[in-house]
């Protein structure tokens, strides 16, 4: 197996390619060691202490590290676990692994939160997993979207310029009743 590496926007991320289906649908995002219960992948990775947080795509992992270790440090030891478990067969998820989108609405609402999400499948969550990360719907309400920003679109550096210079301009662009885009 040969685990390719990507550089991603947000320093503290990297982007690891094992040239396999990692996640057959939807994402899973493991912002912490506790909330990796159901994922034997994103277990292994923790055990590592210098890392943060582990984001499941379709055909990468996501890993981000604390500010204290460098990528040089950590990588040979991330890309070893990452081979281990796929060699070895294990599961990268028990369960369901996909992520339900939220939002409620009713009437004119729904129409335009099928715009919305729409918007963000097609255009923007395949821009943002090229870079390590996915941004999914939360919430509309008022005119504002609330969206979650995961992976190495979490804590990025450049995430509020894509928020506000890109996707919120794209969806007020599309959808006139779209005032402004919040992360969560």
């Amino acid at each position: 197996m040969f685990i390719q590496t990507e550089q991603t926007p947000n320093p503290a991320t990297l982007k690891f390619l094992p040239g396999i289906t990692v996640m057959p649908s939807g994402t899973a995002n493991f912002p912490e060691r506790g909330a990796a219960a159901r994922s034997p992948l994103a277990e292994r990775l923790f055990e590592l202490p210098e890392v943060n947080g582990v984001f499941l795509g379709a055909d990468f992992i996501t890993v981000t590290k604390n500010g204290d270790t460098e990528w040089h440090q950590l990588k040979p030891a991330v890309l070893a676990a990452i081979m281990e478990h796929f060699t070895a067969g294990r599961p990268v998820i028990i369960g369901d692994a996909s992520e339900a989108a939220a939002g409620q609405g009713d009437g004119e609402d729904d129409e335009i939160v099928s715009a919305i999400k729409e918007l963000l499948e097609t255009r923007v969550r395949p821009a943002v997993a090229m870079d390590g990360g996915d941004i999914t719907f939360e919430d509309y309400e008022d005119g504002i979207v609330y969206l979650h920003m995961q992976g190495s679109c979490s804590g990025c550096p450049s995430s509020t310029a894509t928020l506000k210079a890109g996707i919120e301009n794209m969806l007020r662009h599309y959808i006139p009743e779209v005032v402004e885009v919040r992360a969560i």
